[in-house]
């Protein structure tokens, strides 16, 4: 089963449009992801660029895996990196503690899927599926929680703190380390995990990838790789101070020229502005600084210098260039400028995004024309909700299907009602309204023949009975959900399970909510169900 995004809550025009109206974006993207009429002269264009990098870049890569053993399908995509007619399938998410809720999985399903898609059907050409870490971002609270559902049915968030104040700049997340406290969030992991038969091999996963001392980006790598490095998922890490010396002449661009840069962005996201919604807020510079500890914004100031935001401290534009130059692991690009950076390094033929990395797309692509870099195709990532056998019987037991519950849980209550009931509440309270209604327009108008203040006075007296009318209403609704309180509380679990908290499942739960029902291959079960080339939102029926 499919639905149409536009039938699901939460999703911009922007994203609807870019899905099924591209005409109405094509001002912002230079490719449409479904003409495939364009593809060759794309990947001709991508893989032609001038990357002086290419022989380098494989070794970077595998020494990033050095003493990690991995199967010899991704030892070969690392390889093919230094080929002329390689095209790189790329998707990134940050580091998610688990690996971030179910749609992380969905992304590199999706770019994996492609990869082997693409190569069936373009010979001349080697894709293969490349995983980029963001672990510079420094969004500690957005990556250090995730949901499951207890034992009694309710949504827990369960969250890894390391004690710090929230305030606190730790720097990007890829380098912090798990403290003893991690221990404390697995055991609750553990509490919510029900009782079954693939609960103890779970655990044991989860502990191999997290424990004290090892950092964010160590425990999402080793977890991707158990899941992907048979599928030859390529894991990059931008971090390694290798890859910071081939960004040099991006972060050099950036500073000469970010006035020019941020015009020029500030003028795309206007436009956006007007008709759709700018996804990112446009800073002066596309740069950070990791300096003590920290990550820290650069900020233009007067006579062509900079500053770290919230730090005194300040370089002339000769001393920020000659630290890009001699230190360019101090640098980090910010969400504009890093999918320049991602295509500078990779022969990028399709970025796989989810709606929000869509929408910020639309803003990044004029900064392609000023590093003179091919941009990609931008892919939609496949979206999906799982939904188990016993939820299927529930809704058919109380002829609901799966779209109604995501029109809103009220809604959805209401509907279930007017399914069991022989009496429909609201449809009688509006018949008496509208009788009313009626009733007193008519008395109004021979009023109006007696006394015109007194017939005036008709609107006030009207409004009252409403009042009343909705009131007496609201008690009937009461009183009929106690009457199917049973149906309602079946109904509310169904809803924590699809729809938890009103948003779609896949960005709430974790994958470990599943896998510890279905056991340890569940990946694969996902991998084989997953469509990537239906652009709805998928129902997979386990």
């Amino acid at each position: 089963m499919f639905i149409n995004f536009s039938d699901l809550p939460g999703h911009s025009n922007l994203f609807l449009d870019y899905l099924n109206e591209f005409e109405n974006v094509s001002r912002f993207f230079n490719k449409n992801f479904r003409d495939t009429t364009n593809f060759n002269s794309h990947f001709q264009s991508v893989t032609g660029y001038n990357r002086q990098h290419r022989s380098e870049l494989p070794k970077i890569v595998r020494k990033q895996y050095d003493e990690i053993e991995i199967s010899l399908k991704t030892e070969k995509n690392i390889s093919l990196l230094s080929e002329q007619n390689t095209v790189v399938i790329v998707t990134g998410q940050q580091l998610g503690i688990l690996g971030g809720p179910l749609y992380t999985i969905y992304k590199t399903i999706t770019a994996i899927k492609l990869a082997r898609f693409l190569n069936d059907k373009y010979s001349g050409y080697n894709f293969l599926p490349l995983f980029w870490m963001e672990s510079e971002d420094h969004d500690f609270e957005e990556i250090s929680s995730i949901s499951f559902i207890d034992d009694n049915n309710n949504l827990q968030l369960v969250t890894y703190t390391d004690q710090l104040p929230i305030e606190e700049n730790r720097g990007s997340t890829g380098f912090i380390k798990f403290k003893e406290s991690i221990n404390e969030f697995i055991a609750e992991v553990n509490k919510l995990l029900r009782q079954s038969e693939f609960k103890e091999k779970n655990l044991q996963l989860i502990n191999d990838c997290y424990h004290p001392g090892v950092t964010f980006k160590y425990a999402f790598k080793k977890l991707l790789l158990h899941f992907f490095d048979i599928y030859g998922l390529v894991i990059f890490d931008p971090q390694d101070s290798e890859v910071k010396n081939l960004l040099k002449p991006i972060f050099r661009n950036e500073i000469l020229n970010f006035r020019k840069h941020s015009e020029t962005l500030v003028q795309v996201s206007a436009e956006l502005e007007e008709i759709y919604h700018a996804q990112v807020k446009v800073r002066a510079v596309n740069l950070f600084m990791n300096y003590e500890g920290g990550r820290y914004l650069v900020e233009p100031i007067e006579d062509n210098s900079f500053r770290l935001k919230n730090k005194r401290v300040r370089f002339t534009e000769e001393e920020l260039l000659k630290l890009a130059e001699e230190k360019p692991e101090s640098f980090s690009p910010n969400v504009l400028l890093r999918p320049i950076c991602q295509d500078f390094l990779f022969p990028t033929g399709f970025y796989i995004a989810g709606p929000g990395e869509i929408a910020y797309f639309a803003q990044v692509m004029p900064l392609y024309n000023f590093f003179d870099i091919p941009d990609p195709i931008i892919y939609p990532r496949s979206s999906a909700t799982l939904v188990e056998k016993n939820i299927s019987t529930v809704l058919e037991k109380y002829h609901l299907t799966i779209p109604d519950l995501f029109i809103g849980n009220e809604k959805v209550i209401v509907k279930l009602i007017k399914n069991l009931s022989a009496v429909n509440v609201e449809e009688s309270f509006s018949a008496l309204s509208k009788d009313i209604d009626n009733s007193m327009l008519k008395l109004k108008t021979e009023l109006n023949e007696i006394d015109k203040t007194i017939a005036e006075a008709s609107d006030r007296y009207k409004q009252k009975i409403y009042n009343t009318i909705e009131d007496f209403k609201n008690k009937a609704m009461d009183a009929e959900k106690r009457k199917y309180e049973t149906a309602i509380r079946q109904i509310n679990r169904v809803l924590v399970n699809v729809f938890p908290n009103a948003i779609l499942q896949e960005r709430e739960l974790s994958y470990f909510a599943f896998s510890n029902k279905y056991g340890m291959d569940f990946i694969n079960v996902l991998f084989t169900q997953l469509e990537i080339n239906i652009f709805e939102h998928q129902i997979i029926e386990l």
